[in-house]
């Protein structure tokens, strides 16, 4: 049903008591459509105060992830502000900007959901590279190196398929000539870095005994390799997210719809307002 500008007296009266419940739909979709963007800007600060130096060990880099969920989380958080006073000060022409900009962000929520269940595997397979690299590169980064510490600490794990990647570290090597006063001739010993100590104490990971090939844990090492285990962390996240983007995204429709509707019904009063105007003035200068 349309609000025309010479509607019926019925018409009118069920234009009038359907307007309100429309207000009160789309004000209530435009505060959490607010709340999602203040959310995602929440989650944009977490990712740049917390994954920055993890997002520095994968060999695919997204130096600029944080910063586009900031961006967005304050883009989608200023529209759902402008949609709630759209609403509320009977603004048509900023109701159809609103439901533009929500058409904008469900095309890009699509493609960023899409794209995030296409390529978690590549996501992981970053890492796995960049992990590689870092036990390599142990020391040569220091960004790296304390990277590779903290991921290694917080996931409890050791190299990257296995506490044996160390062995190949220029690293892990040099530490335990230098632990033996160049007396260690074994290729095959190595030093570990603290961070894959289950605890400090008591840890004799420089050098590695003779025992702890058969036993890890008699030398207080966490015998899991970091991948497995980031690959894990990222491959349901990454799904978890990318489905929630993917839904948050079809709820969008609702909202284009409503904005549109309430705009195109908001036209036709207020020009009838603007003509009533026009013509109580011509009447009152007459």
């Amino acid at each position: 049903m349309q609000c025309s500008p010479t509607p019926t007296a019925a018409a009118s009266r069920e234009c009038k008591k359907f307007m309100p419940l429309l207000r009160l739909a789309l004000l209530i979709f435009s505060f959490l459509f607010w709340a999602a963007g203040l959310a995602i800007f929440t989650l944009g600060v977490w990712a740049q105060a917390s994954l920055s130096d993890y997002m520095l060990l994968s060999a695919n880099r997204y130096p600029n992830a944080p910063i586009i969920l900031l961006g967005t989380g304050a883009a989608v958080t200023a529209w759902g502000f402008l949609g709630c006073l759209g609403v509320a000060a009977n603004l048509p022409y900023l109701l159809r900007a609103y439901g533009f900009f929500q058409l904008a962000t469900l095309m890009c929520g699509l493609a960023a959901g899409l794209l995030g269940l296409f390529y978690r595997e590549d996501i992981a397979e970053g890492f796995r590279s960049g992990l590689k690299n870092a036990v390599l590169d142990y020391g040569e980064d220091e960004g790296r190196a304390d990277a590779l510490d903290s991921l290694q600490r917080a996931l409890e794990c050791c190299g990257t398929e296995g506490w044996r990647d160390w062995f190949m570290s220029n690293w892990a090597i040099q530490d335990t000539v230098y632990s033996t006063g160049g007396l260690g001739n074994d290729s095959s010993s190595v030093s570990l870095p603290d961070s894959c100590c289950i605890k400090r104490k008591g840890c004799r990971n420089r050098p590695l005994p003779e025992s702890v090939f058969s036993d890890i844990e008699l030398a207080g090492i966490h015998g899991h390799g970091c991948f497995r285990k980031v690959f894990s962390l990222v491959n349901d996240n990454v799904f978890h997210i990318a489905a929630t983007v993917l839904g948050l995204a079809f709820t969008q429709v609702a909202g284009i719809a409503l904005a549109c509707l309430l705009a195109n019904r908001l036209s036709p009063s207020l020009r009838r307002q603007a003509l009533f105007m026009e013509e109580t003035s011509k009447q009152l200068n007459v």
